[in-house]
């Protein structure tokens, strides 16, 4: 075991030294080869394949999706939760999904993010998205 010390304080105030395990063990870490196959045999490796499978699924489905409504229904899955609730896929047309936004500084930051979003997109979808497009909302 790979034991590491750290002071800490006894309720006296006055320091002492404290062994403690590290993890991942420094051996590990020297060979990123084995440290990777020991380290994906522990639980997260478990999950690895359920979210792999999950993810063909739900890829197999938005590409049963009408002509043109896969990438709309793809948008939470390529951006993800946080930004889904904040925007929403308009429509998809010659490769261009446009997405309404809040406001400027919204349509600023995604644009920036708008190549992995395309990436993304065109992972779960029969139309090739070519852009995002991100339109700043008139509605209040």
């Amino acid at each position: 075991m790979n034991f590491r010390c750290r002071e800490d304080y006894s309720a006296s105030g006055r320091p002492k030294r404290v062994r403690f395990k590290t993890w991942p063990p420094d051996e590990m870490l020297k060979s990123s080869a084995l440290g990777m196959r020991q380290l994906l045999q522990g639980t997260h490796h478990d999950l690895l394949p359920a979210r792999v499978g999950l993810d063909n699924v739900v890829a197999r489905s938005v590409r049963k999706a009408p002509l043109g409504q896969g990438p709309l229904l793809a948008w939470p899955l390529a951006c993800g939760s946080s930004v889904a609730e904040r925007t929403r896929a308009l429509d998809f047309a010659d490769g261009i999904l446009r997405v309404e936004v809040a406001d400027v500084g919204w349509r600023r930051e995604l644009q920036v993010l708008a190549p992995r979003y395309v990436a993304a997109l065109n992972r779960y979808v029969a139309d090739k998205v070519t852009r995002v497009e991100f339109i700043v909302s008139t509605r209040k």
